[in-house]
């Protein structure tokens, strides 16, 4: 049992009480404007202009596969950008996706989430255009978030 509860619906519309975290996977060429951000954008414009700057000023900061940035867009509301993909396109060095990354990312946003008394909402990270497989991606969320005791939410859109 993986502790993950999963609903139906939008994770830009958390659902519960107290403070939460959006998780979220970005690529890691600076590149914001399909998949999950989009919706992301069109609720908030704070986390893309955060990533960009980030991505920007990269020669200076953490910006790397396995990083997060924490953009904080209500009094209770948090979103994570995790870099947890290498590039945007699957090629002949396959899909974006990177599991280590998302792991680190993931332990991460776990600290994070245990300062803020948060539980963490998301999509099925990695799994849309990033071309991962949700059985490689849960155990990774149960491992380092519901397994350390941070409830997370999955949604699945209609």
């Amino acid at each position: 049992m993986s502790g993950i509860t999963y609903v139906r619906g939008d994770a830009t519309a958390p659902q519960g009480k107290g403070v939460k975290v959006i998780a979220h996977v970005c690529n890691d060429l600076g590149g914001w404007g399909k998949g999950f951000v989009v919706a992301l954008s069109r609720r908030w414009p704070e986390p893309e202009a955060a990533y960009r700057r980030w991505h920007r000023e990269r020669a200076g900061n953490d910006f790397a596969l396995g990083a997060v940035q924490f953009v904080q867009v209500g009094p209770y509301l948090w979103v994570a950008n995790m870099v947890g993909q290498r590039g945007m396109r699957t090629g002949s060095k396959g899909v974006p996706v990177r599991y280590e990354a998302i792991d680190t990312a993931l332990g991460t946003v776990a600290v994070r989430a245990g300062e803020l008394g948060a539980s963490v909402h998301m999509p099925r990270i990695g799994c849309g255009l990033a071309g991962g497989t949700w059985s490689r991606v849960e155990p990774i969320i149960a491992g380092r978030l519901t397994g350390e005791g941070v409830p997370v939410t999955v949604y699945d859109h209609d």
